[in-house]
């Protein structure tokens, strides 16, 4: 399935991913016949009664991982946050929990949960590389908060030498795909399309078409937490009382 699910990120033609957060979500989803099923760390925290931020045991993020992979027939990429550990042992420890049950992929963050700003870019890359170590197999889709960590969209422009830059560092260190959570503007989403070394993934944002997106070079679409919220909002409108 890991051979598979590499293929499928194509610049121009993406994988298109609408991210659950349990089983049954995983279930309803996977009845359309996507190509894979991807979790959301903040809908699929939320959906267990915890902050998103690793607030969530990783006992209970594995168990949760478990009941989802089992329940589809398609390849499952999980959001990894920052890997639940500080340390590197830890991280090694979590990576090859997820590996062995059955995870195709990973999201893997560079900011620092519960601090603001980034990780220094050298010690990011060890941290893929412990992931890479793990599994040559395993997609590792490395998520830059460069353009989502409080910056105006109205900055991005200025990022965009950063941003290739760790692109760069992170692909050289075993990364497999670049998310950019927070790029909203055409013009910078294809210009990090044009000199990105991975294929890149955008977040669908105000109902962007995906024509629209795969134009400018997307190689995967991801919705984030916008099933979860639209769903949720959806269930209490329906529980009011005529």
């Amino acid at each position: 399935m890991s051979t598979v699910f590499k293929s499928l990120h194509i610049k121009g033609d993406p994988l298109v991913l609408y991210n659950i957060w349990d089983a049954g979500s995983a279930v309803a989803v996977a009845k359309t016949r996507p190509a894979a099923i991807a979790t959301g760390s903040w809908a699929l925290a939320r959906a267990q009664g915890y902050d998103d931020g690793e607030a969530m045991p990783f006992s209970r993020f594995t168990e949760t991982v478990a009941q989802i992979i089992n329940a589809v027939e398609l390849p499952v990429t999980v959001d990894f946050e920052t890997g639940f550990s500080e340390d590197l042992d830890g991280l090694n420890k979590n990576i090859d929990a997820l590996v062995k049950l059955g995870a195709v992929g990973v999201n893997f963050e560079d900011r620092i949960i519960g601090k603001s700003g980034l990780r220094d870019t050298k010690m990011q890359c060890e941290r893929i590389k412990t992931l890479r170590a793990a599994s040559s197999d395993l997609f590792i889709n490395t998520r830059c908060d460069l353009m989502f960590d409080g910056s105006s969209p109205d900055t991005h422009g200025d990022l965009l030498d950063t941003l290739i830059e760790r692109a760069n560092a992170y692909a050289d260190a075993g990364a497999d795909g670049l998310f950019v959570p927070g790029l909203v503007s055409p013009e910078f989403i294809e210009a990090v399309c044009q000199r990105s070394p991975l294929p890149v993934n955008i977040m669908r944002m105000n109902n962007a078409p995906i024509a629209d997106l795969a134009a400018l070079g997307v190689a995967r679409i991801s919705h984030g937490p916008k099933p979860y919220i639209d769903l949720m909002q959806a269930l209490s409108k329906q529980a009011e009382k005529p």
